[in-house]
């Protein structure tokens, strides 16, 4: 192990490597799961050598694999869940088996389609969605009805809802049909369930539609629905700086 002064801390280790949330692995620690070189490690404070430490939770080796970032223009009608219970489709039957352990960002619900990450980087997941990194997600949403300006100034001015109060960023007319319908675009810095439609349905407007088209710094491209890409490098980077984090570690 190494001093307390260097290193890097085990349950940011557990994290990085893809196994588990920061708090899932202090958890594990207190519990006695975790051993460094065979010996318990115990202590939240523990650090290690990646280059040269063993570490195991519950006698299985963890790695630092090398990371790797996907963006899958998700469909309607698809899972945001590794398993379900019912034998209905998920995200991941979109993947290839070689990238089915990877994690979400984030989440979007059965009816919502657009922009959706995946990664095995513990530690951007972590950043990217804790709520003080309030980083920007930008949906496009065809509503019932056309909402007028007041409207759409209360959705900006913040709309009380059952888990509190709530507020777009910014909330910007498209389109208009035949006065029955509207698409629109707005921006929240939250991720709260079902956010956008709550809001909508708040004023009167409920979504038929929902599109996310944007997460932080990046945005939704010609990716065909339910097709997936891997993310350039200059895009991971962008979304590190995003969350606050130094660039890419080199595997080790």
């Amino acid at each position: 192990m190494s001093s307390e002064s260097d290193g890097m801390r085990l349950q940011k280790y557990l994290s990085r490597a893809g196994v588990a949330s920061r708090r899932e692995a202090e958890k594990w620690i207190e519990a006695g799961r975790v051993r460094v070189n065979g010996s318990p490690a115990t202590t939240l404070g523990t650090r290690i050598d990646p280059e040269a430490d063993r570490v195991e939770v519950d006698g299985r080796a963890v790695t630092l694999p090398e990371h790797a970032w996907l963006l899958l223009n998700k469909p309607t009608g698809t899972f945001t869940t590794r398993d379900d219970p019912g034998g209905r489709p998920t995200v991941y039957d979109l993947l290839p088996p070689e990238y089915r352990s990877l994690r979400y960002v984030g989440r979007l619900d059965r009816d919502t389609e657009g922009l959706l990450l995946f990664t095995n980087d513990g530690e951007a997941v972590h950043a990217l969605l804790h709520p003080s990194s309030e980083l920007p997600r930008e949906y496009e949403a065809w509503v019932i009805g056309v909402p007028d300006r007041a409207t759409l100034d209360r959705i900006e001015a913040g709309v009380e809802l059952d888990d509190g109060p709530a507020r777009a960023e910014s909330v910007r007319f498209v389109e208009a049909r035949e006065g029955k319908a509207a698409r629109l675009r707005l921006v929240l810095r939250e991720g709260r369930k079902r956010e956008v439609r709550r809001l909508f349905d708040a004023v009167g407007f409920p979504v038929r539609q929902l599109r996310r088209i944007r997460f932080g710094p990046l945005s939704l491209d010609d990716t065909p629905t339910g097709e997936w890409r891997p993310l350039s490098d200059a895009e991971v980077e962008a979304l590190r700086r995003a969350a606050g984090l130094a660039p890419q570690p080199a595997p080790f």
